[in-house]
C-alpha cells in the first residue's frame, strides 16, 4: 500500500507547539496515526516527527527548533527576521532624508513656519489610503505572492521619489514639484509598509511569534538612531541632494531583498488566502467587496472597535506644534542641526529601550493600565518643550543644546511607542484572513488622526500668532498641547483591559471533533479509532482549517 503524500503545509507546521508537556507525545502519536498491524505511518519523538514510506524508511522529516528570543520556528525563520529586519530598518532610516528636506524648505525655500507643518501633514495625504492597499494584499496575488510584490512596488515608488530630487533641481526648487515627489515617496512609503505589517501579522499568527511586532519596532527604531545620527553629523556639511542619493541608494538594495525570496520559503500558508475569500467570487470588484465586508465585521469586534476609537482620538485631539518648535530651535536659538539630529537619535534609543522592555516584561500587562500611563507620560514629556521655550533650564544652569539634545525628542519617542502595544494587540486579534486589511486599516486611521493633529496645530500657531520673527506665545500653544492630551484619559475605558497579547478563542464554528482536539496544538489529530491512510488523510485535510 502506497502511503498518501504529506502536504509541505502539514510538514511546515508544527505540531508540537501546543502539546502539554505532561502529555507523552510519542505514546500519543504511535495511538493516533499507526496501525498495529501494520508498519508506522509515521514515527514521534519529543523533538521531531518523521513521515515514513512502505519500507518503513524516513521520507519527510522536521524538528521542533526555536529562534532565539522571538519564539520563530525555524522553518523560514532566518530570510523572515532578513527581510523584516531590513525592512524596516529602512524605513525608520527615512528620517535622514527627511530632515535634509525639512532643512532644505525651512532654510534654501524660506517657507514659514505654519507652510512647513501644512507640507509636511499634507505629503502624509496617501497614508490614509492604507485599508485599499491592505485589501488589495489580501485579496490579489501577483506572481503567486500576496505580500513580496507590494513591498518591491513600493520600495520602487521611493526610489522614484528621492532619485529626482536628488538628480533633478527643478523637482526640489519649485514647491509644487516637490509636493510631489514627496507624496509619491509617502505612496510608496505606505504600500510597503502596509504589506510588511500584514506579513509580520500573518507569519507572527502562523507560527506563534507574537513578539515579532516588537522585533520590528526595534528594527525600526535602530534605523531613526542611525538616521538621526547621520544626518545630524552630515547635514552641516553635505549638500541635501547627497543625502536624498545615499537614501535612494539603499532603496535599491532594499528593493533586491523581495525580488530575490518567494513567500514560499517564508513558511507562510499560501492556501489560506484563498479560502478566505470564496471560491465563488470571480469579479475584481466581487473580490474586494467580500474583503470589505471581511475588514468590517473585524473591526465592529467590540475590543478591537474600543481600542481604536480611543487610539485614533487621543491622537487626533492633540494639536502638534512640530513646526514651529522646529523653527524656533533653528531660528531663534540657531542651534546647530547636529544637536537636532542628535536629538532624535537620543529618543530613538529611548524607543528602542522601550520596545525591548515591553517585549520582555510589558506585553502581558494590562492593557489599559499601560496606555493610560503611556498617555500621561506623553502629556508630562509635551511640557519640557514649554521649559525651553521658557528658559527655565538656563535658570537651572543647563545650555539650550544639552537640554534640547537630552529632552527635546522626549514627546515624539513616547508618542510613537504608544502605538506598539495595539499595533500587538491587533496583530494577535485580527481574523485570518484580515491580517493586511486589519493592519493597514489601523495604520491609516492613526496616520489620519495625526494629519487632524498636524492640521490643528497650524490652527492653533495661526490664531495665538506664531510667525518666523515671533514666537512669544509658543508657550501658550504648548500648554493647549499639554490639556488636550490629558483629555483622552477621560475616556479611557474604551481600550480593553486585557493583557496585551491574548490567545484568542479559535475554535468558533469548527466541527465538534475539531474543537475536542484543539489542544493538542496546530495540528489537530484524528480520533483514536482512525488508522494508517484514512488517519493522515485526515491530519492533512484538517491541517488547512487549523489556525
Amino acid at each position: 500500500m502506497i502511503r498518501p503524500y504529506v502536504s509541505p503545509e502539514t510538514r511546515s507546521l508544527n505540531p508540537f507547539s501546543g502539546i502539554p508537556k505532561s502529555v507523552d507525545r510519542v505514546a500519543l502519536c504511535r495511538v493516533l496515526g499507526n496501525d498495529p498491524k501494520r508498519r508506522p505511518s509515521f514515527r514521534c519523538s519529543s523533538k521531531e516527527l518523521t513521515f515514513l514510506s512502505e519500507n518503513g524508511r524516513s521520507r519527510d522529516r522536521f524538528e521542533e527548533r526555536k529562534g532565539k528570543g522571538l519564539g520563530l520556528s525555524q522553518f523560514g525563520a532566518g530570510k523572515m527576521m532578513g527581510l523584516c529586519g531590513f525592512g524596516y530598518w529602512v524605513q525608520g532610516f527615512r528620517c535622514f532624508p527627511w530632515l535634509a528636506l525639512n532643512f532644505h524648505m525651512a532654510h534654501n525655500l524660506g517657507l514659514h513656519p505654519s507652510a512647513l507643518q501644512l507640507v509636511q501633514n499634507s505629503g502624509n495625504l496617501p497614508t490614509v489610503a492604507k485599508p485599499l492597499y491592505g485589501i488589495l494584499s489580501d485579496a490579489f496575488c501577483i506572481n503567486g505572492d500576496h505580500r513580496l510584490p507590494y513591498i518591491s512596488i513600493g520600495v520602487l515608488l521611493q526610489v522614484l521619489s528621492w532619485g529626482p530630487l536628488a538628480f533633478i533641481p527643478s523637482a526640489r526648487e519649485a514647491l509644487p514639484n516637490l509636493m510631489a515627489f514627496v507624496l509619491l515617496s509617502n505612496l510608496g512609503a505606505s504600500i510597503t509598509e502596509v504589506a510588511m505589517d500584514a506579513l509580520v501579522a500573518e507569519y507572527g499568527r502562523s507560527n506563534g511569534a507574537s513578539s515579532l511586532q516588537s522585533y520590528a519596532f526595534m528594527a525600526s527604531a535602530v534605523g531613526g538612531i542611525l538616521g538621526n545620527f547621520l544626518g545630524g553629523y552630515f547635514l552641516p556639511t553635505a549638500a541635501s541632494t547627497t543625502m536624498f542619493l545615499v537614501f535612494s541608494i539603499l532603496l535599491s538594495f532594499q528593493l533586491a531583498v523581495p525580488l530575490a525570496i518567494k513567500e514560499d520559503a517564508l513558511g507562510i500558508q499560501q492556501k489560506s488566502f484563498s479560502h478566505d475569500y470564496g471560491r465563488g467570487v470571480s469579479s475584481v470588484l466581487g473580490v474586494i467587496r467580500n474583503q470589505t465586508s471581511n475588514l468590517q465585521r473585524a473591526i465592529k469586534e467590540e475590543t478591537i472597535l474600543g481600542s481604536l476609537i480611543w487610539v485614533v482620538s487621543s491622537i487626533a485631539i492633540v494639536p502638534i506644534l512640530s513646526g514651529s518648535i522646529f523653527c524656533y530651535q533653528t531660528q531663534c536659538l540657531h542651534l546647530n542641526p547636529s544637536v537636532i539630529g542628535m536629538s532624535r537619535v537620543v529618543g530613538q534609543l529611548v524607543a528602542l529601550s522601550a520596545s525591548i522592555f515591553f517585549n520582555r516584561f510589558w506585553n502581558n500587562v494590562d492593557m489599559r493600565k499601560l496606555v493610560g500611563f503611556t498617555q500621561a507620560l506623553y502629556a508630562g514629556t509635551l511640557l519640557l518643550d514649554l521649559v525651553l521655550v521658557k528658559h527655565i533650564n538656563l535658570k537651572m544652569g543647563i545650555p539650550n543644546e544639552i537640554f534640547v539634545l537630552c529632552f527635546s525628542g522626549l514627546a515624539e519617542t513616547v508618542a510613537q511607542f504608544k502605538l506598539l502595544p495595539f499595533m500587538v494587540f491587533f496583530a494577535n486579534s485580527c481574523p485570518r484572513g484580515c491580517e493586511g486589511s486589519l493592519m493597514s486599516f489601523l495604520a491609516s486611521a492613526t496616520c489620519l488622526s495625526s494629519i487632524v493633529s498636524g492640521f490643528l496645530g497650524v490652527g492653533l500657531s495661526s490664531l495665538i500668532g506664531i510667525t518666523s520673527g515671533d514666537f512669544s506665545n509658543l508657550g501658550v500653544g504648548i500648554l493647549v498641547q499639554f490639556f488636550a492630551a490629558m483629555l483622552p484619559l477621560a475616556w479611557i475605558h474604551r481600550v480593553t483591559a486585557s493583557p496585551v497579547v491574548v490567545e484568542k478563542e479559535k475554535s468558533r464554528g469548527r466541527h465538534w471533533s475539531l474543537k475536542r482536539g484543539r489542544k493538542l496544538g496546530r495540528v489537530v489529530f484524528p480520533p483514536i479509532h482512525l488508522y494508517g491512510e484514512e488517519s493522515l488523510k485526515l491530519i492533512d485535510d484538517r491541517v488547512y482549517r487549523a489556525k
